[in-house]
């Protein structure tokens, strides 16, 4: 058994209700177990006593009383092997935040089947006794930047600079195509789809508002483009949502793009790499971070001969 934590809800978890939540990151926890928790107020959420449906927004904390040692997800001791590999993800470091490169094919967090992920070799970037914290996610064949918080009074402030979207992030693409215009600004809202809790998103009147500015950098042969894209909303799987939605799919996205997804001569992995990020700091001028291009990405890059020095300016919002 562990004992009492005190959980920071990321903002990949916002709006997710608090069953889920617990089914998410403490699996070991069945849900008559959480029920009986609840009720006996040994459960809270910033505090407060709360039911099973309650939705979690970021920076509230979670009171976790103790539960069985198998749980939660991902808190498993690294071993060596992570420990040394996830020191080499580093890109910067301070007393507040870690900023790592993540690969392509690195689930952030654990889930049915999945053994291995980031949160699972935290330990080996821990420090005085306190390991660090997510506070975001890149989805799985996703790479690149990815903040830590180094505690939780950071967490809670990284948390509220990513859910008010301070922090300003580019990502690199290749899509399969070149949309038209070659610049402009997507504003069409996302929303789930299918059955309940499916986790295929789609664009909809519906849905929630998602903005995404995005430029076309290189094209090859009017078949590919090297697209900058800048989120505004945070929404979930919202790049790729965008980019199928004007025609463009990014290349190795099945899941929305699919056989159009395909392109000739390149990997068929996904083609999404977050590659800088702007984080604000008090009384000091932003912390510019840029992660190098890595894995079948790179491979690419060099296949068609595309820049990696590209400094891209947004307007201003």
């Amino acid at each position: 058994m562990s004992g009492v934590e005190m959980v920071t809800v990321a903002r990949a978890d916002d709006g997710l209700r608090l069953d889920r939540w617990f089914r998410q990151h403490y699996p070991a926890v069945k849900q008559g177990q959480l029920q009986k928790m609840l009720r006996k107020g040994q459960v809270r959420v910033d505090g407060a006593k709360v039911e099973a449906n309650r939705r979690l927004s970021p920076g509230e904390v979670v009171r976790v009383p103790p539960v069985p040692a198998a749980t939660p997800a991902g808190k498993a001791a690294a071993s060596a092997q992570d420990r040394e590999e996830i020191r080499s993800f580093v890109l910067y470091e301070d007393d507040r935040l870690i900023a790592i490169n993540k690969p392509f094919g690195l689930p952030v967090q654990g889930g049915s089947g999945v053994a291995r992920h980031l949160d699972g070799m935290l330990d080996g970037l821990a420090k005085g006794g306190e390991r660090p914290r997510l506070v975001h996610r890149l989805d799985k064949d996703t790479g690149g930047l990815m903040l830590l918080a180094r505690d939780r009074l950071a967490a809670k402030d990284l948390t509220e600079s990513f859910r008010r979207h301070l922090i300003e992030k580019t990502y690199w693409a290749l899509v399969a195509g070149v949309p038209h215009p070659l610049e402009g600004t997507i504003d069409l809202p996302v929303e789930k789809g299918g059955p309940e809790g499916a986790e295929r998103m789609g664009a909809s009147e519906g849905g929630k508002k998602a903005i995404t500015d995005y430029q076309t950098v290189e094209m090859a042969a009017g078949k590919a483009a090297f697209l900058a894209l800048r989120p505004l909303t945070g929404r979930t799987h919202q790049l790729r949502v965008h980019m199928d939605a004007i025609g463009t799919p990014i290349v190795g996205d099945g899941k929305y793009g699919g056989e159009r997804a395909k392109l000739e001569g390149v990997s068929k992995r996904m083609h999404l790499f977050c590659r800088t990020m702007s984080v604000p700091r008090d009384g000091k001028p932003p912390l510019e971070l840029t992660a190098p291009l890595t894995g079948h990405m790179a491979k690419t890059w060099d296949f068609f001969a595309f820049p990696r020095d590209v400094e891209v300016e947004w307007p201003d919002r």
